[in-house]
């Protein structure tokens, strides 16, 4: 059995699964658009190219989402947040400023009593990230 987070979007989750693939050396594997869907009713012309379903192969996990249809209401991505546990301070540091390119950061990436770093950036996309290099032993 595989977890898998399905994030919903306002019209940008094709730029944000770019901005993912190259931050997280991620593979796009699908940004099927409404339009392209081959069942009816045809999609409203405003969402004609908005992502109807995006997947994303990050290592061995798979991220997908999509984009709300246009008119729908939407207050962001709210409640939750994704967490890279990275194999070393390094990585943690080189992930949390990629991702928190044009973001905001939540709690600044530092040592805590669980973990050598741990932070929290909310990323361009409205998308909560927590970072974690906590080594065994």
């Amino acid at each position: 059995m595989n977890l898998n987070a399905y994030l919903f979007f306002d019209g940008n989750c094709e730029a944000a699964f770019t901005f993912y693939a190259e931050c997280l050396g991620g593979d796009v594997q699908a940004l099927l658009r409404y339009s392209e869907s081959p069942e009816g009713p045809p999609p409203a012309e405003a969402d004609r190219d908005r992502i109807m379903h995006g997947c994303i192969r990050i290592g061995e996990q798979v991220l997908m989402g999509t984009d709300c249809s246009n008119g729908e209401p939407y207050a962001g991505i709210q409640g939750c947040s994704l967490t890279l546990s990275v194999d070393s301070a390094e990585q943690a540091e080189r992930l949390f400023a990629a991702l928190g390119q044009g973001g905001q950061v939540q709690m600044p990436l530092e040592k805590t009593f669980w973990a050598e770093r741990f932070g929290v950036v909310v990323d361009r996309f409205g998308v909560s990230w927590m970072i974690n290099y906590a080594p065994m032993g």
